[in-house]
């Protein structure tokens, strides 16, 4: 697809649309949402940031960001045969019934009677590592195609209070740090440009209590559902 053509479509940046795939720089013949619309919900929020990709990796991400947000579904319910799930998550369950038994065979207690989760954790790790790679692109204008040199999660209520507290404090008295190429998206958010407010403290708000994200160069933190707290650095 002509880049022009997806800048008129989407809006998007036109520096962003000649760079290519957000994921793997290839030449982009679609878009994709950042964050995607499954870590959302109905109604998704107003502009919803798309970042330029190629068909191939807009496809290759969707069994495991299912995967991810059935499994946080079940964490936070306490059980794939909660009937607190989402309808979305219920809806796959039904559809996919090997995927609810896969989920619930990594669900185990502990010695101490604490119920505890195995995750599949590189396909959790993809999930993030794509996600911190759509936002570089979107808010900072350059892609990051490099393997990142660290990709963790953890719950929030699993941090300690100095833990929570750097965590929440992202980037705050990092007076080296840069808001972005000049022109671009965190770049203008941080000086307050029109169309481009500036959210409170670090952090930007893409839907309350589903998807907030952090970023500065060579950085990115996110957290799912007011519970998964991740943090990808390059």
């Amino acid at each position: 697809m002509d880049p022009r053509k997806l800048h008129k479509e989407y809006g998007l940046d036109l520096r962003l649309e000649y760079q290519g795939c957000a994921f793997c720089g290839g030449s982009p013949t679609t878009t994709d949402h950042v964050p995607s619309k499954a870590f959302l919900s109905k109604p998704y929020p107003d502009n919803f940031p798309q970042v330029p990709a190629c068909k191939e990796c807009n496809q290759s991400f969707s069994m495991d960001e299912q995967y991810v947000t059935c499994l946080l579904d079940c964490v936070i319910c306490g059980s794939s045969e909660s009937p607190n799930l989402s309808d979305t998550t219920q809806k796959t369950f039904r559809r996919s019934p090997a995927l609810a038994e896969r989920i619930e065979r990594c669900r185990f207690k502990n010695e101490k009677g604490d119920v505890v989760w195995a995750a599949e954790m590189d396909r959790v790790e993809n999930v993030i590592t794509k996600l911190a790679r759509g936002h570089v692109l979107f808010d900072l204008s350059y892609h990051e195609l490099e393997t990142p040199s660290t990709i963790s999660c953890m719950p929030l209520m699993a941090m300690s209070d100095g833990q929570l507290t750097s965590f929440e404090n992202a980037g705050v008295g990092q007076l080296t740090s840069c808001p972005g190429e000049i022109g671009s998206r965190a770049f203008l958010r941080a000086f307050g440009e029109p169309g481009y407010a500036k959210d409170e403290g670090p952090w930007v708000t893409v839907q309350p209590g589903r998807y907030r994200y952090a970023i500065e160069n060579g950085w990115v933190q996110i957290v799912i559902a007011e519970y998964l707290a991740c943090f990808v650095e390059w």
